[in-house]
Parts: structure tokens; sequence; C-alpha cells
């Protein structure tokens, strides 16, 4: 198999993420032409002990890290969109340990191979940058939760991270009163609700007034995962971990449009 034809699956990805370092289409794109151009020329191989996905995202930062620092002080760049000066707030390696996780779905120990660190950094990384996002972006949360030592817990770490809880609710009309009294910046809900009714009808109901991330912590995740509609972009599994809610948090924050359409 040729080397493009190994590679042009993952193209469009790695153009995301470019994209998503540079803060410019264009300069990311340009970044992933020399990558490829150095890969054809033989100045740079794709590493046989990587996966190729990973080797393609390995040798851009080779180029990256050789090339970054004259782009950067080039007269005149600026960033194009509100995530993408959210995103060079947060210090290099931070940046692109984060985006390597939470934009491209690496796992830290493949974000550690592409970037040539040791998985204990590249977690204490993703810890800062998620910091630094939560920090920049405390908002107002709703917990739509009917088990209350769940809720209590869920509670904890919302605001562990800075936010605020604006309310908690247990039943689908709970919920909707809730945001018509007042509009949070999050949304965490639950699937089935204290009296039987759903928090899948409560968050559809929610997002016709209002546009807000949403992340569904359930125990029944194939109730959303069925293919028949829109699936959630955040979807937790209880039991669940501290760590794993906390990432959704700062991840569906940072990258939800409404969330970047109102800092502008």
């Amino acid at each position: 198999m040729s080397l493009l034809a190994r590679l042009a699956p993952h193209l469009p990805y790695v153009r995301r993420y470019a994209r998503a370092l540079t803060g410019d289409q264009s300069t990311g794109d340009n970044y992933v032409r020399v990558a490829l151009e150095a890969l054809a020329a033989g100045e740079q191989q794709l590493p046989a002990a990587m996966t190729p996905r990973v080797a393609l995202y390995h040798v851009f930062h080779t180029i990256w890290v050789a090339t970054a620092p004259g782009w950067r002080t080039r007269a005149g760049w600026k960033a194009k969109t509100t995530a993408s000066q959210r995103l060079m707030k947060i210090a290099p390696k931070s940046r692109q340990a984060f985006l390597l996780t939470a934009l491209e779905g690496f796992t830290p120990s493949e974000a550690a191979q592409i970037l040539g660190a040791e998985l204990s950094d590249i977690e204490s990384l993703i810890g800062d940058a998620q910091r630094e996002i939560d920090a920049e972006l405390a908002t107002d949360v709703l917990i739509i939760e009917d088990e209350p030592i769940i809720s209590a817990d869920i509670e904890s770490l919302v605001k562990e991270l800075g936010h605020t809880v604006s309310a908690t609710a247990t039943t689908h009309d709970e919920a909707v009163d809730a945001v018509s009294r007042h509009r949070p910046g999050l949304v965490l809900a639950d699937i089935q609700l204290a009296d039987g009714s759903s928090g899948i009808d409560a968050v559809k109901d929610i997002l016709k007034s209002i546009n807000v991330p949403v992340i569904f912590i359930t125990a029944f995740p194939e109730r959303l995962l069925t293919g028949e509609r829109p699936e959630p972009t955040f979807l937790i599994t209880k039991p669940f971990q501290p760590e794993t809610v906390k990432a959704a948090i700062s991840q569906a924050l940072f990258f939800h449009p409404a969330r970047q359409t109102e800092a502008a």
C-alpha cells in the first residue's frame, strides 16, 4: 500500500487538529503540507511501532516543533475564532495534550507517543489545560438527577471545577421549570427520573428554548446510542469516574458553538 493510501483516511483529522492548534486553517494546512512533503522526500519516516494515524500526528509534531516559532511571531497574526483565542491562552504543551485527547480522541498513552513525552507528563498537562479552561468558562450548571447521593457527587465535582449549581431537578417538569427561572450554561442529565419521566424528553424541551451544552450521565447508554436520532456528543456511563466527568465538562463548555458566540 502506498504512503498516500495509508495516510489518506487520517488527513482530514490532522488538518482539523492543525487548524485548532494554530488558530487558522491555511496556517494549519501549511504545516500538514510540509509534513507530507517531508515524508514523501524521505526526510521523515512513519515510526513502525505506531499506528499510521498516531505516526502521522507524530511526524506533524516533529515539523511543528522545528518550525512553529517563526509563524508565532509573524506580524498581524490573529486567531479567527473564539475557541482559537481561548486555545492560544493555554500553554503550548498543555494545549497540544488537551487537543489530542479532547478533540482528536487519542488516549493519553497515544498522545505521549505523538509528543514524545512521558505518560505522567501528558496527564499533568491535560489537567493543567482543563483547569485553565474551567477557570475561564465558569458557568451555572443544571443537574437533572433523581438519586440524591449521585446528585451530591456531581454537584461536588461541578463546584470543584469552579462552576455554580443553579438548580437540581429530579423530574422532567422540575428541570423545565428550573430553566424557565434561570438559564444554565451547562446541563448534566440522567435519563431515568424519579417519577418515571424521561431526562431525554426534558433535555429536548430545554433545547427548544435555549442552546446549551448537555452531558448525559446514565446507567442506560443504550437508550441514547440507537442510531435512530442524533446521538449526544457527551455521554458518560454510570458508575462514572470523577475525572471522566471533569474532562467532559471542560470539553463540552470549550467546544460548544453557543459558548463561543456569546464570548465573541
